[in-house]
């Protein structure tokens, strides 16, 4: 951003306006958007959307305001939570701000548990959203027209409190549509954190004030990790989201794994995805999630989730859990975004397939007693796929498939150009 230029301040036309799933993705929704502070108490209206501009009586929600000060200036933060909608049914619906409205934005709600679903999951976007992580969703969402929900794995931007509105601002910018027409499930990143009494002793991590701001997500999250850990059923899914961040650096590993372990004893569906930041096997050299691994894996394990989707790492791999006889748990790390890590061997001798070098995106099909996924790179080519199958957890199998896949990605320069050699690009 020029220095001096504002492009993100905040006004009274609504903008950042993002859907969110509530508990119950079938029954409501979570919408939040972003005004000047001379906006107070706006409204949502929403109605069953029709073909004619007349679409009949409107319901009117009140939103909830948060305030906050960033270097765009102070915003207000608006969240307006719709119940009691009707499953598998489009709605229309449009925000306030002073004196204008949104346009008419349409958003599905989620199906029957045993209808077939289109869902999207992306690593990290972090950095240089606006020019290089726009065409990724935006590749995404033209091999997934389908798509009612969007899993994000944290780090959706970079900077901490003072100085990252202008990277929310951009992340928006580049997540464009997929805001509205899909319902969007992030999990917080260590970059959705800031470093309170940084390099002194008394240094500790603080959740930006962005987070919950920007996102109204359920509110059923584990002790000590309450803002930032939630889940939510979506049409034979259940979706549970940790604080990775908050395991290994504020002690709620063990807190978060007893709450994962409820969660997932009481699952009445017949599939289960787990979305943290932080990988429970890194693919990048010298990093080791040992708190990680020491509480929250034998959960997943146990529970045999069927795809635990991680971030952190910049790099893609993928490898079974612990019993590699077992199809359950799919253990996936990716990227979307530009900043490109390095594979250790370690995730070369145990990962497959991986990449470097590579933005990507993932496609997942659930349709009865098959899961199917698909990594695509940026351009669209096919990457990894595989297809879970079985209709319960204890009889599912693996079946790889690789026609059509393209040649492993590796990154062919010793350094970036800032001169790192621990990275492919910055």
């Amino acid at each position: 951003m020029p220095k001096g230029v504002m492009r993100y301040a905040p006004s009274v036309f609504p903008d950042r306006i993002v859907a969110t799933p509530a508990q119950d993705a079938a029954t409501g929704f979570g919408v939040s958007w972003r005004t000047s502070t001379a906006v107070e108490a706006p409204v949502l209206e929403i109605v069953v959307a029709g073909d004619s501009p007349d679409m009949g009586t409107r319901r009117r929600i009140a939103a909830r305001a948060a305030a906050l000060d960033g270097e765009n200036g102070a915003a207000h933060f608006h969240r307006a939570d719709i119940d009691g909608l009707q499953p598998d049914t489009l709605y229309a619906w449009r925000v306030q701000g002073g004196g204008t409205w949104s346009p008419w934005m349409q958003t599905r709600t989620a199906a029957a548990p045993d209808a077939p679903l289109t869902l999207l999951y992306f690593g990290d976007t972090q950095n240089k959203n606006a020019s290089l992580s726009t065409r990724v969703l935006r590749e995404a969402h033209r091999h997934a027209p389908d798509a009612k929900l969007a899993l994000f794995a944290g780090d959706l931007v970079s900077g901490g409190d003072g100085e990252d509105d202008n990277e929310w601002g951009e992340w928006f910018d580049a997540i464009g549509p997929l805001a509205t027409m899909v319902v969007n499930a992030p999990a917080p990143g260590n970059h959705e954190y800031w470093e309170e009494f940084e390099d002194t002793p008394q240094e500790r991590r603080v959740l930006g004030g962005h987070w919950s701001r920007t996102f109204a997500l359920p509110a059923n999250g584990a002790p000590g990790a309450e803002a930032t850990s939630y889940w939510f059923d979506y049409q034979g899914v259940r979706v549970v989201v940790l604080d990775g961040t908050s395991a290994l650096d504020l002690g709620t590993a063990e807190a978060q794994a007893v709450w994962l372990d409820q969660t997932l004893s009481a699952n009445p569906h017949p599939w289960s995805i787990a979305l943290i930041h932080q990988p429970m096997y890194s693919p990048r050299q010298d990093r080791d999630n040992v708190a990680l691994r020491d509480h929250v894996l034998p959960v997943l394990e146990r529970r045999r989730v069927d795809l635990v989707l991680q971030g952190h790492d910049h790099v893609y791999g993928r490898r079974t859990g612990e019993d590699s006889e077992r199809a359950t748990p799919q253990y996936l790390v990716s990227v979307v975004g530009a900043k490109q890590y390095r594979l250790s061997d370690g995730a070369r001798r145990d990962m497959e397939p991986t990449a470097e070098d590579t933005q990507l995106f993932q496609v997942i099909r659930i349709d009865g007693d098959t899961l199917h996924y698909e990594s695509r790179t940026a351009t669209g080519r096919l990457y990894d796929a595989f297809e879970i199958r079985g209709a319960t957890p204890q009889t599912r199998t693996l079946h790889e498939i690789t026609e059509g896949r393209i040649a492993p990605r590796d990154c062919n320069r010793d350094a970036t150009l800032k001169g790192r050699t621990d990275r492919c690009w910055e």
